[in-house]
């Protein structure tokens, strides 16, 4: 199982450098008459670090992108919103994300991820996601998303074990994240069996939805104890943004 473990971790790091050793390209202008497939929300209530992060491994894997913050979201018409092909909402705190945004463009949004926008929601992200009173996009039918157990045992941030579905397990970065119980196909589990990273569709867009942060990079690794590299967490990252923008079913429980 170890040598296995190795040999997948292997393979994820090389997947993630595909292209590497070409420059990425840095995000589309909103004002450009280009209109990439993903547009990356890094408004109010996210963490510039975690969009950063994101912008890295997009910029690595050579996806392009625009980004819009709660302004510009706010100002996006409907007809443009639906241009794109996967929206996706970091990590940060969900309370903020949903307040800072006008009631009418979260009705927007999922309006647009049931014409057929995929959406791609990490941390926060997923949480906002749900049912939620701060202005949620309710894509889960109904769902209102826990914190993952490690949150009640007094823990904030930690190097958790996800076992996913016919893969070796990967330990990944989990700050205040959820658990997903209740909606979609689990993809990745928590060590206690919940739900970390699930798959399904709201409307005609396909949606996944992830407790963890599997694009962390290495500087946020401080003070914690991982087996599992940080490219091989980062490739990971990449396989869902590309499942969720090619509208891909990940194998799943």
């Amino acid at each position: 199982m170890k040598d296995q473990r190795h040999l997948f971790c292997l393979a994820l790091f090389a997947l993630n450098l595909s292209g590497c050793d070409r420059p990425g390209a840095s995000a589309i202008p909103l004002t450009s008459g280009r209109v990439p497939g993903i547009l990356l929300f890094n408004g109010t209530g996210t963490s510039p670090n975690d969009v950063a992060a994101i912008e890295t491994l997009l910029e690595k894997s050579r996806i392009s992108y625009s980004t819009a913050s709660s302004a510009q979201l706010d100002e996006m018409s409907a007809a443009r919103l639906r241009t794109y092909h996967l929206i996706i909402v970091p990590g940060g705190d969900f309370t903020r994300i949903g307040i800072g945004l006008e009631k009418e463009t979260a009705v927007m949004l999922r309006d647009a991820v049931h014409y057929g926008v995929n959406y791609l929601g990490i941390c926060a992200g997923a949480f906002f996601a749900g049912r939620t009173p701060y202005n949620g996009l309710n894509l889960t039918s109904g769902v209102q998303f826990g914190f993952y157990s490690a949150e009640g045992r007094g823990s904030r941030k930690a190097a958790v074990p996800i076992s996913g579905a016919g893969t070796p397990t990967l330990d990944q970065y989990w700050e205040d994240g959820p658990q997903l119980t209740g909606w979609g196909a689990v993809v990745g589990r928590y060590p206690d069996g919940t739900p970390a990273v699930v798959q399904g569709r709201s409307g005609d867009g396909c949606i996944i939805l992830c407790g963890i942060h599997p694009e962390a990079p290495e500087s946020w690794r401080s003070g914690m104890d991982f087996t599992t590299p940080a490219s091989a967490d980062n490739a990971y990252a990449v396989t869902l943004i590309r499942s969720a923008l090619e509208r891909r079913p990940l194998p799943h429980f």
